[in-house]
């Protein structure tokens, strides 16, 4: 018996912009982009399906894998008082051979 598979339900152009927040520019992020991964920062209630169904349809590209950690707020001192840094979301996304995202250009 095979368990059916769950159908992501179309996401409306609004919650597409609140998941992806912006890309990662970061020498780790350029490096991993020649291996077809690219790193966004996204909403802490974003699910994997969300950034997918996002990715794909912003980009028009073809998404293979979403990995997501959260990177915790540093404790820094800001003009000498304490503060946190906020938390951070990324999402790690591999694109299927032959895809590639463009930064430099802008959305359609």
């Amino acid at each position: 018996m095979s368990t059916p598979k769950r159908q992501v339900s179309k996401i409306t152009p609004e919650r597409m912009y609140e998941v992806i927040r912006a890309p990662l520019i970061t020498e780790k992020a350029t490096l991993l982009s020649e291996k077809n991964q690219f790193v966004f920062k996204v909403s802490e209630d974003a699910t994997k399906p969300e950034i997918k169904a996002a990715i794909e349809t912003l980009f028009k590209v073809k998404v293979t894998g979403v990995n997501t950690l959260i990177t915790k707020g540093k404790t820094k001192r800001f003009k000498g008082h304490p503060g946190v840094r906020s938390d951070v979301k990324k999402a790690f996304v591999t694109l299927a051979e032959g895809q590639s995202i463009d930064f430099t250009t802008g959305l359609a």
